[in-house]
C-alpha cells in the first residue's frame, strides 16, 4: 500500500464543480463533454479518495451534502487556476485561439450575440466560445475569479485589477405607448422625462443605474415605477404594452424588442444620452493582445466603434 496521500485529478474536481453548479448529471455531463457515466464514475471516486460524500443521489434530483459545501469553495478554486493556466499558456503567443469564456450583461447579450459569434466563427480558428449572461457585479467577480477570461459590458467599470477596452457607444430610446405626445420625435431633452411613469429593470442591472442618471438631469421629478419589478427587456416592453408607463431601450434593442408591437419611439437631441460599451478583462492576464483581437471583431460585428 502506497503511503502517499490521495491526490484527486482535475477531471475529479471538475466533475464535482460542474455538478455542484448545475444539480443534474446530465446537464453537468454535457457542459463538460463526457458521458454521464464517466461524470458519475469521476465524482464517485473523488468521495472515496477523500472519504466523504459530496453529493445525495436521488431519481429527481441532486443535493450538495454539508461536506459537499465545505469543499466547494476550494474546488472552483483549483479548476479555475487550472483553466487560468491553460488560458495564459495560450495567451503567450498573442493569439485569440483555445477556449474563451466570454461574459455579457443581458442588456447586451441578445442583441450583439447573432452577429458577433459568427464573425468570430468566420474570422478566428481553433476558437471554442463559451458564453455566460450575468449582471455586471457578478461578472467582474467571475473574471477576478478566473470563471471567465473576458467580459462585454458598460464602461467604466472603476477597478485596478480589471483592463478595459472601449467598442462602441450606445444611445438610449424612450419607449411609448402609441398616440403618446413625445411618439416620433427626435428633439428630446431630460427635461422631457419629467413627470413619466418611467418603468426600469430590477436592481443589479447597470442600464437601470444609467437611466436613472439620467433621470436625475430632469428639472422635476422622474416617476419610476418601485412595483414593477422585471429582469428583462422583453418584459419591460411588454408592461409599457400594458399601458403601466414608458421606458429606455439601448438602441440596438429597439428593434428585437418592439418587433410585434405597436409601440412608439421618441429620441433625444444630440449628443443623445446613452452608454459606452467595453471589453473588460483581468489586468495581469497574458492575453492582451488576443484581447484586442476581440475588440476589433465585436466593433466589426456591431458595424460601429468608438
Amino acid at each position: 500500500m502506497s503511503d502517499q496521500p490521495y491526490q484527486p485529478t482535475l477531471a475529479q474536481l471538475r466533475a464535482f464543480v460542474a455538478v455542484a453548479r448545475s444539480r443534474h448529471f446530465g446537464t453537468a455531463a454535457t457542459s463538460l463533454g463526457v458521458s454521464q457515466p464517466s461524470l458519475s464514475q469521476a465524482l464517485a471516486s473523488l468521495e472515496a479518495g477523500l472519504g466523504v460524500q459530496l453529493v445525495e443521489r436521488s431519481t429527481r434530483k441532486v443535493l450538495i451534502t454539508e461536506a459537499g459545501m465545505a469543499l466547494l469553495e476550494q474546488a472552483s478554486v483549483i479548476v479555475a487556476s487550472a483553466a487560468e493556466l491553460v488560458s495564459s499558456a495560450a495567451g503567450l503567443t498573442g493569439e485569440l485561439r483555445g477556449t474563451l469564456r466570454l461574459g455579457m450583461i443581458p442588456t447586451v447579450a441578445p442583441y450583439r450575440l447573432p452577429r458577433l459569434l459568427p464573425q468570430l466563427r468566420a474570422e478566428v480558428d481553433d476558437l471554442a466560445v463559451t458564453v455566460v449572461e450575468d449582471q455586471t457585479a457578478r461578472l467582474l467577480e467571475a473574471l477576478r475569479s478566473g470563471r471567465i477570461d473576458v467580459a462585454v459590458l458598460a464602461l467604466p467599470v472603476h477597478s485596478s485589477s480589471v483592463a478595459e477596452i472601449p467598442l462602441y457607444d450606445e444611445e438610449f430610446v424612450l419607449v411609448v405607448p402609441p398616440g403618446h405626445p413625445l411618439a416620433g420625435r427626435d428633439d428630446l431633452t431630460a427635461d422631457d422625462l419629467s413627470g413619466l411613469p418611467l418603468l426600469l429593470l430590477d436592481e443589479g442591472h447597470c442600464l437601470r443605474d444609467q437611466a436613472l442618471d439620467l433621470c436625475r438631469q430632469a428639472e422635476e421629478g422622474v416617476g419610476v415605477m418601485g412595483d414593477t419589478r422585471a429582469a428583462s427587456l422583453a418584459t419591460i416592453v411588454q408592461c409599457v404594452s400594458g399601458g403601466l408607463g414608458v421606458t429606455l431601450l439601448p438602441e440596438p434593442a429597439v428593434a428585437v424588442e418592439l418587433r410585434g408591437t405597436d409601440l412608439a419611439t421618441a429620441r433625444f437631441a444630440a449628443p443623445a444620452p446613452g452608454r459606452r460599451i467595453g471589453l473588460a478583462y483581468r489586468a495581469s492576464s497574458a492575453k492582451t493582445e488576443g484581447f484586442a483581437r476581440l475588440a476589433e471583431i465585436a466593433r466589426a460585428a456591431a458595424g460601429s466603434a468608438v
